[in-house]
């Protein structure tokens, strides 16, 4: 990307670049697949040009990320090239700071952030501060749960803000990306849990990820019934949203939010608990992966190839994106598959390449075939 503007505009341009190597405490991932957040369309349209955002031009986006590490760096002891590895928005952190020191890392003022002030994952390589990357366990598919190391630590750290229990009753406002995560992980506490959408479609994700109930707000969010939520939890860029939140939650209820706006109806005499959150740190993306390989929470994704992410921008400003989009690079696939809905993947016993060390192998068939009749495999 070499200039922000709107996505109307294709603002970003397919091209080639250096392969990045990794100098000491580095690694290179090349790439399998990365999301596509929100707040990078938030990013290449310049909507946060004001906080800094990007720091640099030109920048590749893409903050989400799995791939193979494909170099280490001199001093890097705890990975080994073909292992499968994961990115979150988190690039790095000064580790000195009161919130460094504190377990809060997310908070540091000085950390870099992937895709942001340093370039991301819309790429065939990427480059990483190896303290930052997580070892991805193998039962995880590496194309479809990228959005793990965004939406999935983003929906932890907030659930774990929601104040929530067993009887309880939380709101998750937008079933997004983010939301559908949050719908699961709010489930894993024992609350009763309502998805509230605008989008039939987005409805319906919610109750395929477990939601109890749906409710539709109304294009003005009008519809909701006030003071019948104990937490509300919001995703929706909205006013909207955050307005209806406050009337949704019940007296000394707790209301978290993931987006920006502002309180303009917050009413002080209820006590509510109003709290912004943002990503997470290392240890609760760890958990994040444990949660997902115990088949506990999933990723309802959709693959695009790379050379489609001005199109996949597009679908997600106007609300097409029903979960959350990938990006698959094309070295990351075989040539001769389309990689669409025709084909799914599974992974079978890893692969041994001799000089390199063992790499996970995935068996590629074409839906309706019997065992592993058509399949392509290849080492990722």
């Amino acid at each position: 990307m070499h200039e922000t503007k709107a996505v109307e505009k294709d603002p970003l341009v397919y091209e080639d670049v250096p392969t990045p190597e990794a100098s000491k405490g580095q690694l290179v991932v090349k790439v399998i697949s990365c999301g596509v957040c929100h707040s990078n369309l938030h990013m290449i349209e310049g909507d946060w040009v004001q906080y800094g955002v990007p720091a640099k031009l030109p920048i590749i986006p893409g903050h989400e990320i799995i791939g193979t590490v494909a170099d280490v760096g001199e001093d890097v002891e705890d990975f080994k090239k073909g292992e499968l590895v994961g990115m979150q928005p988190i690039y790095s952190t000064c580790g000195h700071c009161e919130y460094c020191l504190t377990g809060r890392e997310n908070l540091c003022p000085n950390k870099q952030v992937t895709g942001e002030t340093v370039d991301g994952g819309y790429a065939e390589y990427v480059l990483a501060d190896a303290n930052y990357v997580y070892k991805v366990p193998s039962s995880i598919d590496p194309e479809t749960s990228s959005p793990l190391f965004c939406p999935g630590i983003t929906a932890y750290g907030a659930v774990k803000k929601a104040s929530l229990s067993p009887g309880k009753t939380a709101y998750v406002v937008g079933i997004g990306g983010v939301g559908h995560m949050v719908v699961q992980m709010a489930k894993l506490y024992g609350a009763r849990v309502v998805g509230v959408s605008t989008s039939k479609e987005h409805q319906e994700l919610a109750l395929k990820v477990g939601a109890d109930e749906v409710v539709d707000p109304g294009k003005d969010y009008s519809r909701v019934t006030p003071k019948v939520a104990d937490s509300v939890i919001v995703f929706s860029p909205s006013q909207m949203a955050i307005d209806a939140s406050l009337r949704l939650v019940k007296p000394g209820g707790t209301v978290v939010i993931g987006v920006n706006g502002d309180l303009r109806q917050f009413a002080f005499g209820d006590e509510v608990t109003v709290r912004g959150t943002v990503v997470g740190t290392r240890q609760d993306m760890k958990e994040v992966l444990q949660l997902a390989a115990q088949g506990k929470i999933r990723v309802e994704a959709t693959k695009f190839p790379l050379k489609q992410a001005n199109e996949v921008l597009k679908k997600l400003k106007n609300g097409q994106i029903n979960g959350r989009a990938v990006l698959i690079p094309r070295s990351s696939q075989p040539e001769f598959l389309n990689f669409s809905d025709d084909f799914f993947s599974v992974p079978v016993r890893p692969y041994f390449l001799e000089g390199v060390g063992q790499l996970p192998l995935r068996v590629y068939q074409k839906r309706g075939a019997l065992g592993r009749a058509g399949g392509a495999k290849y080492p990722v």
